[in-house]
C-alpha cells in the first residue's frame, strides 16, 4: 500500500466514525445541539449532514422573523392564530425589496444589514472590479486600503483616529474588548441587560440575551450587568434621575467589592433590547461617572452606524459623547462580510501584535469605499432623517388609536414599536406582536421582534426606504393591528378576506406602480420569458427609483 493510499485509508475510517457519531446523537439527542435560534426561521434542530436537505441547516439569528421552520406544515393556522404561517424562501433582493422563489415582492424592513439596499449596483460593480485585480491577504501596501481608511476615519472626532479592519462586528468586538484589558490592565466588563454584541466565546459573556440560549451557562464573575434604560416606563426626569442614581450606586458597589472596571459597552440606541433613546443628559452622566472610575466606554455601531440615526453619521454623536472605542460591522459592506475598531493612538499604542488575514483586504476595501461613496452621493442621511420624521409622526398617530401599540421609539431609519395587552397595563404581549408581525407579511411587508419579551415591533430598513414605502407601512400596519384586535373570530384572514384584501401573486410581480401587470395567460411564450420579465421589472425599480433622491437635494 501506498502512502497516498495509507492516507486515503484513515480519511475513509475518520469519515465512516464521524457520520456514525451523528446518527448516535441525532437518534438520542434531536434538540440539543447547538441550537441557538434568537428567531424562528427555516431551521432544524437536527444535526446537519451532506445527507440532509439544505433547508434543515442551522441558523443563528437574532431577532424573530416571519419566517416559519421549512419541515413544518405549510400554510396552517390554528385556532390560536389569525394570520396563517408559511415557509420563506427568497431568492433575491433590489434595493428595499426581496424576492421569494415564486418572484412574489415584499417590501423588507429588517434588513439594515443592506445598509444602502440590496445589490446596489456601485456595491456589486466595485467588488467585482477589484476581485477582477486583486484579492489577497491584508499586510500588502494598497492604495484602496489606504484611501478607504482615510475616508471611514475622517467621519469621526478626534482623537479616533487608529483604525483596525476585520471581517464582522462580533470580530470588532472582541477587539475592543481586548483593546481594554491591555490599555486599563483590568478585565471587568460592565453591560446592558438582553445586550447582544457578537457570537465569539467572550461576546457571548457579555451578551445578556444570549445567556439563557447557551445549555449549562453560567456567566463569568468579570461580566456586570445593568438594567435597560427602558423609555416606556422611565417618563419623568424623576424617573431618570432615579435610573442614574441606581446606575452610579451599581458602580460604587463594585467599586467596593474590589472590582476594577475595564469597559462599559453599549449601543448607542440599545437597539436589541428594543430602542431606547434616554436623555443625553442620563448617557453623558453615565459615561462621565465610569471613566472616574477607570473604564473605558465602547460604542457598539453595528446597528446605528454609517448615518442610519438621521442626524448625524453616528449614533453616538446623538448624545454629544465621545467613546474611547467605537465598534462597526455589517452596515459597512452592505452585506459583504465588513467590521471595524476605530480608537485613539493612546489606547492603540497599548495592543501590541495583531493581524487580521482578511480584514482590510483590497475587495473588501473597494466595497467600504462605494458604501460610504453611496450614503454621501445619494444623500441618503438626509432621507433617514426626513422619512424618519414621517414615521415617527404617523407611529404616534397609531399609538393613539390602537390599544396594543404601547409605545414608539425610534429615530431616522431605526424604530420600534412596543406591543402589549393595554396601554393602562404596559403588559408585554409577543402573542400579539407575533399576530402583527404574521399579518404584515400577508401584506407582503416584512419586519422584526425584539426585546426580553418578543413583544417589540422593529423596523431598521435599507437607508433607501422611502416616503411611499412609509405610507405603506404606516397603511398596513394599521390595517393589521385593526385585524388583530377585532380578532376576526379567530378565523384567518386568507379566508376573510372583506376583513383583509390579500394581495394576490399576480399583483405582486410587478415592476413599479403604474407599470403593466404580469399576464395570467400562462402560456409557453410566458413561462420561456419569465427569468428576463423578472430582471427588467428589478431594473425597472432601479431606475424609476433614482429620482426620489431629488427632493433632498437641498436639505443637506
Amino acid at each position: 500500500m501506498t502512502y497516498f493510499s495509507e492516507i486515503m485509508d484513515v480519511v475513509s475510517k475518520f469519515n465512516l466514525r464521524y457520520l456514525e457519531t451523528l446518527e448516535t446523537v441525532d437518534s438520542t439527542n434531536n434538540s440539543g445541539h447547538a441550537n441557538c435560534n434568537l428567531h424562528e426561521i427555516p431551521s432544524s434542530n437536527n444535526i446537519l449532514s451532506r445527507f440532509q436537505d439544505v433547508e434543515n441547516i442551522n441558523q443563528c439569528s437574532l431577532h424573530e422573523i416571519p419566517v416559519v421552520k421549512a419541515n413544518s406544515i405549510t400554510n396552517t393556522r390554528t385556532t390560536n392564530h389569525v394570520f396563517q404561517r408559511s415557509p420563506l424562501k427568497l431568492v433575491s433582493g433590489m434595493k428595499q425589496y426581496v424576492y421569494d422563489e415564486n418572484d412574489v415582492e415584499y417590501l423588507d424592513c429588517i434588513n439594515g444589514t443592506a445598509h444602502v439596499g440590496h445589490c446596489h449596483p456601485q456595491v456589486v460593480s466595485a467588488g467585482q472590479n477589484q476581485m477582477s485585480k486583486l484579492s489577497t491577504a491584508q499586510g500588502f501596501v494598497s492604495n484602496v486600503l489606504n484611501k478607504y481608511v482615510k475616508e471611514l476615519v475622517s467621519s469621526l472626532p478626534e482623537p479616533l483616529s487608529v483604525c483596525y479592519l476585520v471581517n464582522s462586528g462580533s470580530e470588532a468586538n472582541d477587539l475592543a474588548l481586548r483593546l481594554c484589558n491591555q490599555y486599563t490592565g483590568n478585565k471587568d466588563v460592565l453591560a446592558i441587560e438582553d445586550s447582544y454584541h457578537g457570537n465569539l466565546g467572550v461576546l457571548i459573556d457579555v451578551s445578556f440575551k444570549m445567556h439563557d440560549k447557551v445549555p449549562n451557562y453560567t456567566k463569568p464573575d468579570w461580566v456586570h450587568s445593568i438594567p435597560i434604560p427602558d423609555s416606556y416606563r422611565t417618563l419623568t426626569p424623576e424617573d431618570w434621575n432615579q435610573y442614574l442614581k441606581n446606575f452610579e450606586d451599581k458602580l460604587e458597589d463594585l467599586t467596593k467589592s474590589g472590582v476594577k472596571l475595564s469597559a462599559f459597552l453599549f449601543e448607542p440606541f440599545f437597539v436589541i433590547p428594543g430602542v431606547h433613546t434616554p436623555p443625553p443628559s442620563i448617557i453623558k452622566s453615565m459615561v462621565k461617572a465610569v471613566r472616574a472610575r477607570g473604564g473605558l466606554i465602547i460604542v457598539d455601531e453595528v446597528q446605528t452606524g454609517l448615518g442610519r440615526t438621521g442626524d448625524y453619521m453616528w449614533g453616538f454623536m446623538n448624545y454629544e459623547i465621545i467613546p474611547d472605542i467605537i465598534t462597526v460591522g455589517k452596515p459597512l459592506g452592505n452585506g459583504h462580510p465588513m467590521g471595524a475598531v476605530i480608537t485613539s493612538t493612546e489606547i492603540s499604542s497599548k495592543l501590541g501584535a495583531y493581524f487580521s488575514t482578511y480584514g482590510g483586504n483590497p475587495v473588501s476595501c473597494a466595497i467600504g469605499i462605494s458604501v460610504l461613496e453611496i450614503v454621501k452621493n445619494e444623500k441618503l442621511m438626509t432621507s433617514a432623517r426626513m422619512v424618519g420624521k414621517y414615521l415617527t409622526s404617523e407611529f404616534d398617530k397609531l399609538v393613539k388609536r390602537h390599544e396594543f401599540l404601547g409605545h414608539h421609539r425610534g429615530t431616522g431609519l431605526v424604530h420600534a414599536l412596543e406591543i402589549v395587552k393595554t396601554t393602562s397595563s404596559k403588559l408585554p404581549s409577543a402573542d400579539y406582536a407575533s399576530e402583527i408581525m404574521y399579518g404584515l407579511r400577508v401584506k407582503n411587508i416584512l419586519v422584526a421582534i425584539t426585546g426580553y419579551n418578543k413583544n417589540i415591533l422593529l423596523i431598521t430598513p435599507p437607508l433607501c426606504f422611502n416616503m411611499e414605502n412609509s405610507r405603506r407601512l404606516i397603511s398596513t400596519l394599521d390595517e393589521v393591528i385593526g385585524t388583530v384586535e377585532n380578532k376576526v373570530n379567530n378565523q384567518s384572514v386568507i379566508v376573510l378576506r372583506d376583513s383583509l384584501e390579500n394581495y394576490s401573486r399576480d399583483s405582486l410581480k410587478r415592476g413599479i406602480i403604474g407599470t403593466e401587470a404580469v399576464s395570467g395567460n400562462g402560456g409557453n411564450e410566458e413561462s420561456r420569458d419569465d427569468d428576463v420579465t423578472s430582471s427588467a421589472r428589478k431594473r425597472a425599480r432601479l431606475v424609476s427609483e433614482a429620482d426620489e433622491a431629488n427632493p433632498y437635494e437641498d436639505m443637506d
